[in-house]
C-alpha cells in the first residue's frame, strides 16, 4: 500500500482509506461491516473515516468494534455536526464520539460542514481537545475558499485537512482549492471518489482500465490520488471490492492515461461552487 506524508499531518497515511457513510444503519449488516473494515486494515487501508452523523453515531460503534485490539495501527477520523460545534458543544460531541469508538484519542477531528457557530469558537474547542490529548489534529470538511481562508487567519498553520467531494466527474476544486491547499500543507481528503456509484464509464476510461488490467473503478481511485496532498476514502463492505480498492493504490497512471481521462472528464476552466452531493 503506497502512503503519503504530507503537510500538517506528520505520519504516513495510505493513499486509499475507508469510509463508513451508511454503515451502522442495520443491525443485520453490522457483523459484515465490522469484518469489512478489519479486512481493509489487513490490506493496508488503515485510515478510517467516520462521523457522529453517520447512523446517528452507530457507524462510530461499528468502527469501535472493528478496531478493538488494533487501535495502534489505525489512523482514526471523525467529525462533529455543525449544530454541535459551539465551544462547549464540540468538546461534548467529541467525548461522546470517543465513548462510541472505545478509544482515548481521535487522530483527526473535523467540522463536518460550516454552520451557525463561529469558526473561532469551534477552533478554540479543537485546540482545547488537542491540548487535553483527546484529539491529535483538527481539520474541516466541506468548507469553501472563504471559510478556509478564515481558518488560516484564526489559526495559522493548524488546519490539517479539508474533506471534500472530489472525483473524475466532480473536479471543481482543482481550479482554486487544490492550488491554495497544497502550498499550505492542507491535505485534501476526497470523499465519494466513485460518485456514489454514479461514475460514468466512457470509452476513454474503459481503455485506460484495459491497458492496466484494472477495473474502471480502480482507475478512478488511482486518478483521485495521482497528485501529492490528496487521499481518498471509498466505502465498501464487499470483499472483492475492498481488495480492488487496496490494489488501486499501486496503479500508476501514465501521461497518456491522464490525457485520455481529461478528454472524457474535462478539468474546470475556472473556479466553481463547491459541490457537496
Amino acid at each position: 500500500m503506497r502512503t503519503t506524508t504530507f503537510g500538517r499531518i506528520l505520519e504516513a497515511l495510505p493513499l486509499i482509506g475507508q469510509g463508513t457513510w451508511e454503515m451502522g444503519e442495520s443491525r443485520r449488516s453490522r457483523a459484515q461491516e465490522v469484518r469489512a473494515l478489519q479486512l481493509g486494515l489487513e490490506l493496508g487501508m488503515n485510515l478510517i473515516d467516520t462521523a457522529e452523523m453517520y447512523a446517528s453515531g452507530d457507524a462510530e460503534e461499528v468502527v469501535g468494534e472493528a478496531i478493538a485490539g488494533r487501535r495502534d495501527g489505525v489512523f482514526l477520523v471523525s467529525k462533529v455536526l455543525p449544530q454541535n460545534a459551539s465551544r462547549k458543544g464540540t468538546v461534548k460531541a467529541c467525548e461522546r464520539s470517543l465513548k462510541r469508538l472505545g478509544v482515548e484519542t481521535i487522530d483527526l477531528y473535523l467540522l463536518h460542514w460550516p454552520g451557525e457557530h463561529p469558526l473561532a469558537d469551534t477552533i478554540a474547542a479543537f485546540r482545547e481537545l488537542r491540548d487535553s490529548g483527546k484529539i491529535r489534529y483538527w481539520g474541516v470538511s466541506n468548507l469553501r475558499m472563504d471559510d478556509l481562508a478564515e481558518c488560516e487567519r484564526i489559526a495559522p498553520g493548524e488546519n490539517a485537512t479539508n474533506q471534500v467531494l472530489y472525483n473524475l466527474q466532480r473536479r471543481g476544486i482543482e481550479a482554486d482549492m487544490v492550488p491554495w491547499c497544497h502550498p499550505r500543507g492542507v491535505l485534501i481528503m476526497a470523499y465519494s471518489p466513485l460518485d456514489q456509484g454514479r461514475l460514468r464509464k466512457p470509452k476513454q476510461l474503459k481503455a485506460v482500465a484495459a491497458r492496466h488490467n484494472a477495473t474502471p473503478e480502480q482507475v478512478a481511485l488511482a486518478w483521485s490520488v495521482r497528485n501529492e496532498g490528496v487521499v481518498t476514502i471509498p466505502k465498501s463492505s464487499n470483499e472483492t471490492r475492498l481488495r480492488q480498492n487496496a490494489a488501486a493504490a499501486e496503479l500508476l497512471l501514465t501521461p497518456q492515461d491522464l490525457a485520455e481521462l481529461d478528454e472524457a472528464f474535462p478539468p474546470p476552466r475556472g473556479p466553481v461552487e463547491l459541490e457537496t452531493a
